[in-house]
């Protein structure tokens, strides 16, 4: 056995015991605050660089390639599943790998990497969700969020609502739950409108007073501004880092395109009224010119991120707030 051999040796070795490890003790941290979908090794091992989440009695398994390193992706991918086979004692067809490769900033987006696959209902903090854990690299339940999301429904009673960039509507599934009068959701894509829906239902949250609106949020936001229909006490602005459709005026960037974003939230907002801001682009540098005229502005991370997302480049989350005194 070479010196290599007996290193890649060690470090299967260690992952295999780090993740025995973090299952034991997150499967009784996730059951204390009613999950059924956390993370249960986070990339911990430097020479195993993966995510393995639990999603009820499946696991996703996201592997991120390094340019330097000890075997094959194909080897190690073996030792991998053979190792959360057996410690998560889940057999190999419940077991979802997927290959996250970086995107050109700019100019592409994540698709779709499988087809038809099965949804199933996970829980999280006494509500549910439909997840698919098949047909893209995210499953629709963000849940480095998670934190957040009990906040909006802290916050939420007898307050309207407003999501943008909804995705499939988590936030506005806990917004609804926490007793909001009105919410609204808006997102382009009418694939994550049905599942917000879907995820309403299956809450038992459906009601009128619940809307979903399929627009492009960045336009809708531009368009509302001026002379806005309705003003909000709670908003949600969780966009993607980039995106481009054929349906949108154009393409968003949240370094580039932030600044008029936030202003525009601003306006929509009531008097008092909070906002949520997030993003998962971690270059991300949020310009004064972008909060000016908000009275409070926080940043929440790394407090927002689960403790089971043990690696904590994953999001950066803020609370801000509008002034109390109306400005009309």
């Amino acid at each position: 056995m070479t010196t290599a051999d007996q290193g890649s040796g060690a470090a299967v070795g260690m992952f295999e015991n780090r993740l025995r490890k973090n299952v034991r003790h997150f499967r009784k941290w996730a059951k204390a605050r009613g999950l059924t979908a956390f993370r249960v090794y986070d990339r911990d091992v430097p020479e195993y660089s993966y995510a393995v989440d639990l999603y009820a009695d499946r696991v996703h398994l996201v592997e991120y390639p390094r340019r330097r390193a000890l075997k094959s992706l194909e080897e190690q991918r073996a030792e991998v599943l053979a190792a959360v086979t057996a410690v998560l004692e889940v057999p190999p067809e419940r077991i979802h790998v997927k290959t996250h490769l970086p995107q050109p900033w700019g100019r592409s987006q994540y698709g779709r990497v499988g087809e038809g696959s099965e949804r199933i209902v996970v829980e999280e903090q006494g509500l549910k969700f439909w997840v698919n854990l098949g047909d893209y690299l995210d499953t629709g339940l963000f849940m480095d969020h998670r934190l957040t999301r009990a906040r909006v429904r802290d916050e939420a009673r007898g307050k309207s609502f407003l999501n943008l960039f909804c995705y499939t509507g988590a936030f506005t599934v806990y917004a609804a739950a926490g007793g909001a009068s009105r919410t609204l959701s808006v997102d382009l894509s009418n694939t994550y409108l049905d599942w917000a829906e879907d995820n309403l239902a299956l809450n038992g949250l459906s009601d009128p007073r619940h809307t979903l609106l399929r627009a492009d949020a960045m336009a809708w936001v531009q368009d509302q501004r001026t002379a806005p229909e309705e003003t909000f006490d709670l908003v949600v602005c969780d966009p993607p880092s980039f995106s481009t459709s054929k349906r949108m005026q154009g393409s968003f960037n949240v370094q580039r395109d932030h600044v008029r974003m936030l202003e525009g939230i601003r306006e929509l907002l009531s008097p008092g009224g909070v906002l949520y801001f997030s993003t998962n682009f971690l270059d991300f540098e949020l310009k004064d010119s972008a909060v000016r005229g908000y009275e409070g502005v926080e940043e929440l991370t790394p407090g927002s991120i689960p403790e089971d997302f043990q690696r904590k480049e994953i999001h950066r989350c803020w609370r801000m707030v509008a002034p109390r005194a109306s400005r009309r």
